[in-house]
């Protein structure tokens, strides 16, 4: 990946690898949850656990192949199990449907299962041999020979092994190959050494997709995101250009929720029934009401929570902050750590200013409370409701219910100043050129 953070940790749909298949596991019913890392990889176990809190992580001391990593969790493995999915890091896109036809085949009598797909280009992929709805062997390409190597039936890497059979078909894995490294792939000849069955079932590709470099990483968000696409307008979400707007993992949108193009969802947003969210806009960790309008040009960040039928409009940025039902800040605002009551009004160039260099202070604005254009809100204070702003006034102290503030210089006006200030340029002008 040519990057100092572990491959696994790189995120798609704004969730790291890992992540994606922890959850996919979980959903198909894991309930332990093994994790195997290499040496000194604690960063990679902090993350499976907050996704898994379960988690036990294991350290793969040295890397001896595919087996070997899963024998690193043998501890895990010795419990008696249902069902053991090896799954890898690398490969987020495996959804939780797919698993469970795994599943299915171990409870179909197969004591190993192997999830295979058709690749248009089978070059270098590891070839799935059949007889009948038996599978044979895997074999690697270049192990293959000339007959096998037009199979199309690839291996996608990911294994199912019945609990009962697991460690015995494990412990049997060699290393009498060319690297000297304990093969996975191996179980299925194994396995079928015991006189036990293996099956291979098949799935699109994009569920086995591994992740390699950067390209393949924007390849899988490209996949990623048509499929959030795709379920949110099946749900009743209207994506005015869906391939321009791009989710997150857990994004969430009501019914009749209308997104315009070139908007971006980064995670922990949710968006209410009948809201618009207009072009350009940017939205994470923040909260959207029943038809509330965004931008276009906005940007909601954490902490942002929109009440009903809330205006946020260009070029205003939300932070910590909430405003209730029918409050409006259409253009040019900034509101951080602050409060803003309901049908409150914030005009344009109006900002809370939170943060003295040191610590955040709150702005509460009460309901019906008028701020006016270029008005700076200098925390913390309180605007009572119904209370208006002059524009261009720094507030400073509390201003009471239904009162009118105002902060700024008095206006001076000198009549004919401005000619005056224009003959003696003019005159100065005249006297350069003579010199």
């Amino acid at each position: 990946m040519r990057s100092s953070l572990p491959k696994v940790l790189h995120a798609v749909g704004g969730r790291p690898l890992i992540a994606h298949v922890l959850g996919a596991a979980i959903d198909a019913g894991g309930a332990e949850i093994a994790v195997v890392v290499g040496p000194g990889r604690d960063d990679v176990g902090a993350v499976a656990r907050q996704v898994a809190p379960q988690a036990r992580v294991f350290e793969q001391r040295e890397r001896l192949g595919t087996a070997h990593a899963v024998l690193a969790a043998r501890a895990a493995l010795e419990p008696a199990a249902d069902d053991i999915l090896v799954m890898f890091a690398d490969t987020p896109l495996v959804r939780a449907e797919t698993l469970r036809l795994l599943r299915d085949a171990l409870a179909g009598g197969a004591a190993v299962a192997v999830l295979g797909f058709r690749p248009q280009d089978p070059g270098g992929y590891g070839r799935l041999v059949m007889q009948g709805e038996d599978l044979v062997a895997i074999r690697e390409e270049k192990d293959a020979s000339p007959e096998e190597r037009k199979i199309g039936f690839c291996n996608g890497g990911l294994m199912a092994l019945a609990g009962q059979h697991a460690l015995a078909i494990l412990e049997r894995i060699g290393n009498d190959n060319a690297k000297g490294e304990y093969y996975l792939t191996d179980a299925v000849a194994i396995a079928r050494q015991l006189g036990l069955k293996a099956v291979a079932i098949e799935t699109a590709e994009d569920d086995v997709r591994g992740i390699n470099t950067k390209a393949q990483l924007a390849e899988a968000e490209a996949v990623l995101q048509r499929r959030l696409r795709a379920a949110a307008m099946e749900a009743g979400v209207t994506l005015i250009a869906p391939e321009t707007v791009f989710l997150s993992f857990d994004t969430k949108l009501g019914r009749d929720v209308t997104i315009e193009p070139n908007v971006v969802f980064a995670p922990g947003v949710t968006v209410e029934d009948g809201a618009i969210i207009r072009s350009f806009s940017h939205l994470e960790g923040a909260h959207v009401g029943v038809g509330a309008r965004v931008g276009p040009f906005a940007r909601l960040r954490p902490g942002a929570k929109l009440g009903a039928d809330v205006h946020v409009g260009n070029f205003v940025e939300i932070k910590q902050a909430t405003l209730e039902a029918g409050a409006k800040a259409n253009h040019l605002a900034y509101i951080g750590d602050a409060r803003v009551g309901e049908r409150a009004n914030v005009g344009a160039g109006a900002i809370t200013c939170n943060y003295d260099g040191t610590d955040k202070h709150r702005t509460d604005i009460g309901s019906d409370a008028f701020v006016g254009t270029n008005s700076s809100l200098v925390a913390p204070v309180k605007i009572g409701d119904g209370a208006y702003i002059g524009s261009g006034s720094v507030v400073t102290k509390d201003v009471p219910a239904g009162a009118l503030a105002l902060g700024r210089g008095i206006q001076v006006i000198k009549e004919g100043w401005a000619a005056r200030l224009r003959e003696l340029k003019a005159a100065r002008k005249a006297g350069a050129k003579k010199s």
